[in-house]
Formats: C-alpha cells, structure tokens, sequence
C-alpha cells in the first residue's frame, strides 16, 4: 500500500489543474460508482486526478492502476478492504480493462463496502461496455470524447472561447475575442488538435500505435477472432479514409477484403464500439441508432490524417468532422434534402463555393462552409460547430 500512495503522490504533484475538459463538471462525482470510458489519450487519467487534486482531501482518497505490480499478490477487493480500514472514502482505478474480471470484483466492492466511492476509468471501450453490463444498476457510465476545437484553442494555444449552443452557432453569435483568423489554427487542429497528446509532439507515431493496438488487440480478443483480422479490419479503415463520404456497399466491400457479407456487419459494429469510426443513420423505425446506416466516417479528422494523409477527400474531411463534433451534444442523422439533420435543422456542408439554391430559406435549412471566417444569413462557418462543448 506504501508503494500505491507513493506512485499517487508523485502523479498528483505532476497535474496541472489549468486546463479542464468539458466532462470535468458534468461527472456525478458523489455517487458510489462512476465509470469513465473513452478512446485511448483523450485525457481520462488527468480528468480523475484533477478532481482529486482541486476537490478531494487527498488522505481520503487514492489513484492506481489496474495494471500495478500490486495486483500480482492483492486483488481490488483486498485494496478496497485496506483502503476502508485507513478511513478511505474516494478510490479511483484507472484502465480497469487491465484487471482480469474486473467487473466482477467492482461489484463485490460495491456491495461490501457502502461507504465507499469508486471511480473507474477504461480504455479498452469494447470491454467496458461488455463489463458494464453487470454494473447496470451500479455504475453510471460517462464517456469522454477528445478535444472540442474550442478545447484545443485553449490547451494548445491558451485562448479562452466560450461555449456556444447549436442555435447561437446557426444563427452566426460566434465571436472570437483576440483571434481574427481562425481557419490557420482550424487547419491544425483537424491534423493533430483531437487528442491532447498532440500538444507534445510525436503525434502520427502515438496515434498510429493506438489505432494499431485496437485493431489487433482490443477487437480481436473481444470478438474471439484471429490476429489477422486485424490487417482486414485496417484496410477497411483506409478504405473509409479514402473515399467520398463512405457510402456503405458491403457486398462489394467484403470481396474486396476477403470477408463474408454478414462478417463485415459486425466488423463495422465492433469499431464504431471501439471509437475507430462513426455510423451515420438514418431516423428509419423512429428509434435513435436502429435506423439504417447511411454514411461511415472515421472518428475523427486525426485518424483521416493518419491514414490518408495524401489521399483524403476534402469532403469526407469535412463531414468527419462536422459529425464528430456535433455527435457530442446532439443526436445527428443523415437528411434526405441535405447532408445532416439535428432536430429541426438540416445542414449541407461544402466549401466556400458551395451553392445554397437548394436549401429553402426559412431558419431550419443551413449551408455549412469551410475556407470562411464568419457566417451570413443561412451560411455558418464549419469550424464554428467545433465550438459546441
């Protein structure tokens, strides 16, 4: 236990509290059981010891991770029982996935011990949500997206934005104090603002080594399938990558990969799980995510760029990430009359040539367009919507 507090200590002493994520004040941070998944790097561990650090007295509580040498001996029901004892209240267990039948033990923990409050954390997403399944009744289950372009403005260039709702964004209230040109600091922020890391460089390499890693790893041994389905599973992606707005035709893509048709269903379901891409759908039977599925993108601009950094559509860059952002806050589906739909709006997204003939005039229908710094009329800038969270 010397050891844990140690290790704990020094990383507390190392987090800066000066930039926070959006998720930051959003986390029911007093109920017993909270779990915070997302993509490898969006910044889980430093969202948990900045809440530790600014509002917790730090002898009541304790980090680890799954995957210290302490659990080669001890199991987390021995730790939560010896952190009780020394009148813990706050336990916090980053990359949980690490820990064999973890969610077995998260759910003996919070049976055992009332008085206690576990905070979670887990990269690996396909095994989180499998794990969490048990802990349904026990665990509220937040997910932590990488950087809003508002955020990486602040992270990666200290410049402070507010955020803007989706009807001041479509109604041109944007204002950017201290900034007169965005679309420069925009263009890096689609090569390497969506994950944190990339504040220190060495940003291809790491996030190559992630994408890597899920395709290999994390998929594989979730779904049982063999190693070389990996390499399947990437040249799905780069196929994406390379495309118009990726229009599924999975009976075509599954001969030019080797794969059954309905193999390549699940393929599709296990990487948009796994935070590698996004399905687009439509509002088919009415119920959000059972609709249809119209477009595929990749998550973010960030993986595009990795894959296809010569070879991407400019469309297929913008769509990313307009979906992308919005998907935060909104429930976005594909439009029959426009590229999107959130609510009651539709939105076509282009270039700065993009006509707008097409789209009525009447405060719902928008053209979204790249290459320009302020809106007009039903004309909304595209890096704007990366001002939502």
């Amino acid at each position: 236990m010397r050891n844990l507090y140690q290790k704990f200590e020094t990383l507390l002493q190392n987090t800066s509290i000066d930039f926070k994520r959006y998720l930051f004040d959003e986390v029911s941070w007093s109920s017993r059981m909270v779990g915070i998944i997302g993509a490898r790097g969006v910044g889980k561990t430093t969202l948990i010891l900045q809440f530790i650090k600014e509002r917790l007295d730090k002898g009541k509580a304790l980090y680890v991770s799954a995957d210290d040498m302490y659990f080669s001996d001890n199991s987390l029901v021995d730790l939560a029982d010896q952190f009780c004892k020394n009148s813990g209240e706050y336990l916090f267990i980053d990359e949980i996935h690490l820990y064999p039948d973890w969610s077995r033990e998260l759910k003996n923990i919070y049976d055992s011990f009332p008085a206690l409050k576990v905070v979670f954390t887990g990269s690996s997403v396909l095994d989180i949500l499998r794990g969490s399944a048990d802990l349904s009744r026990r665990a509220l289950i937040y997910t932590l997206y990488g950087l809003s372009f508002r955020e990486y403005l602040k992270l990666f260039h200290g410049t402070e934005i507010p955020v803007y709702s989706l009807e001041q964004i479509v109604r041109n209230e944007v204002k950017l104090s201290g900034m007169e040109h965005p679309l420069p600091l925009f263009q890096d922020y689609l090569r390497r603002g969506y994950y944190p890391y990339g504040v220190e460089g060495e940003m291809d390499l790491r996030l190559g080594q992630i994408i890597v890693q899920t395709l290999e790893t994390d998929i594989p041994q979730y779904a049982n399938l063999n190693v070389g389905t990996g390499r399947k599973l990437k040249r799905l992606l780069t196929i994406i990558a390379e495309s118009v707005p990726f229009k599924p035709n999975f009976s075509k893509i599954a001969v030019m990969i080797g794969v059954s048709r309905n193999s390549l269903d699940d393929y599709f379901a296990y990487m948009e799980k796994a935070g590698l891409i996004g399905q687009l759908r439509s509002e088919t039977g009415g119920i959000r995510g059972l609709g249809k599925v119209d477009k595929v993108y990749l998550d973010n601009t960030n993986i595009l760029y990795n894959l296809a950094a010569h070879s991407s559509n400019v469309g297929n860059l913008r769509e990313t990430f307009f979906y992308n952002q919005m998907r935060v806050r909104n429930p976005v589906i594909s439009s029959g009359s426009a590229d999107f739909a959130i609510g009651p709006y539709t939105f076509d997204v282009g270039g700065k040539n993009k006509q707008q003939h097409q789209l009525e005039r009447d405060n719902t229908s928008f053209v979204v367009k790249d290459d320009i710094e302020y809106g007009y009329l039903n004309v909304v800038p595209l890096w704007a919507f990366g001002l939502n969270y």
